[in-house]
């Protein structure tokens, strides 16, 4: 997959991983993707009911070693 832009938003707390995806995301074009690294387990339905609420795709998410990453192509 390609990635434009990388988040690491380990450690932070909700809302936080939300607002840094949110900054990131004004900073990328439509169709880029931005990957984000998360350990905040509320973000797994928090950035996905984001994404699509924002018009963008959330393309893929896993779990890796108590962090969770996803991809989110802008809309």
């Amino acid at each position: 997959m390609n990635v434009d832009k990388v988040l690491d938003a380990k450690g932070l707390a909700c809302p936080m991983p939300i607002v840094k995806t949110k900054k990131a995301m004004n900073d990328l074009t439509s169709g880029q993707v931005l990957e984000i690294h998360t350990t905040d387990k509320g973000a797994k339905n928090d950035l996905a009911a984001w994404a699509k609420s924002g018009g963008h795709e959330l393309l893929d998410h896993k779990e890796e070693d108590e962090v969770l990453i996803f991809w989110i192509q802008k809309g």
